[in-house]
């Protein structure tokens, strides 16, 4: 959560003066101020910082329209819902003239397919790493405070463009996967910002470094990533797993075995390449078993995973996820995979029916679709696609 603006500003209700005006002495003050920050930062657990000025995102304002207007959002909110907002960091703080951006390393070793009955998590949500971005963005806050300027901590918040403030701010370049990509060290980090109106310096953009590279563009297993490096968030399997609604049936079967999010193209960017294989090949908050959340209550779902983001703050669709990903890598004849279809197919809500039918067409159970409920159009629409399926 983003702190209150602070009242302990250098001039009270004044703006500060323009880096311009200011004495020798204050210059001096401000350059000493901007390198005690960064290495506040850096001590404590960033791994990328640098420092961008506060004025309007005008251009990635207008791209953000463009593609709400076309659809490429998908039905997403986050910075969508209010460009307007998300672009403009005085919204955040009045009077903001700099940005200090960190960026925090999510470990992510490089890890075989998820076995049978098993959901993979994305590296960036099997941690709480906004918790440890946001703790180190604070102290960076607290050092800028004490100089008597306001600072205000924006991480995994709809309230600013984190990427396009990374690459302003020379974190990193825009990868062709939409990510920010560090230099020699690829996409696998958090980014977080504070919002300060001290004046500081601007660090120096890092150059584009993906060249002609195109292997986010053709390792992506739904074709979401456009030539120009524009995500269809329509199409993007990181997105549909915390969409609302069904998951498209086109895109069940690229699922896999993920339940919450997907790190494919990034999996296969060789930028950082190195680092990961150091990382080794094990993870063991990357999987879960499918009974853990088919198995879970509601209460014991949103305390383990209450941290995500989950449409309406709704288990069922995290349920709705895992039945996907059991119908992709379970074992038909595994009594488990046999006793939860079972249930979820009798489950009151027909999105969980639904999802369920489609579970065990993929798995070749077509005898346990006998007696479903089709009183929903939804579960008929399955169970008439999965005869026609059959039947051809």
């Amino acid at each position: 959560m983003s702190a209150g603006p602070s009242s302990d500003g250098p001039a009270g209700d004044l703006p500060p003066p323009r880096e311009d005006d200011l004495p020798l002495s204050r210059e001096e003050d401000l350059t000493a101020l901007r390198e005690q920050a960064l290495e506040v930062g850096t001590a404590s657990g960033l791994d990328a910082i640098g420092v961008a000025g506060a004025h309007p995102f005008d251009d990635v304002r207008t791209e953000i329209e463009r593609r709400r207007d076309e659809g490429l959002h998908g039905g997403m909110q986050f910075t969508f819902r209010n460009p307007a907002r998300s672009t403009d960091p005085s919204r955040i703080l009045a009077g903001a003239r700099s940005l200090v951006v960190g960026a925090r390393r999510t470990p992510a070793a490089r890890l075989a397919e998820v076995g049978a009955g098993r959901m993979r998590i994305a590296a960036y949500a099997r941690h709480d790493h906004y918790a440890d971005l946001r703790a180190a963005l604070q102290a960076v806050a607290e050092r800028l405070r004490s100089a008597g300027w306001s600072a205000i901590v924006v991480a995994d918040d709809n309230a600013l463009v984190d990427r396009a403030a990374a690459v302003r701010a020379g974190v990193g370049w825009w990868g062709r996967n939409a990510n920010v990509l560090v230099p020699g060290r690829g996409s696998w980090f958090v980014l977080g910002s504070v919002v300060t109106d001290a004046p500081l310096t601007p660090s120096t953009p890092v150059d584009d470094g993906c060249g002609t590279c195109r292997q986010c563009l053709d390792g992506c297993p739904t074709g979401a990533i456009g030539d120009n490096g524009v995500i269809d968030a329509r199409r993007c399997l990181a997105w549909l797993v915390q969409a609302p609604g069904a998951i498209p049936r086109e895109f069940r079967e690229a699922l896999g075995g993920r339940l919450y999010g997907c790190d494919e193209c990034q999996e296969v960017c060789p930028v950082g390449r190195p680092e990961r294989v150091a990382e080794g090949r094990v993870d063991h908050g990357a999987d879960v078993e499918a009974s853990a959340v088919l198995d879970a209550t509601d209460d014991e779902l949103l305390d383990r995973f209450g941290r995500w983001y989950i449409a309406d703050r709704d288990p069922r669709y995290l349920r709705r996820n895992a039945l996907v990903a059991l119908g992709n890598t379970g074992s038909p004849e595994d009594p488990g995979v046999e006793r939860r279809m079972r249930r979820a197919l009798a489950d009151p809500d027909p999105l969980i029916r639904s999802h369920a039918v489609w579970a065990a067409g993929r798995l070749g159970r077509i005898d346990l679709l006998a007696g479903v409920d089709d009183s929903a159009p939804e579960v008929a629409e399955e169970l008439a696609v999965l005869a026609g399926r059959v039947g051809s």
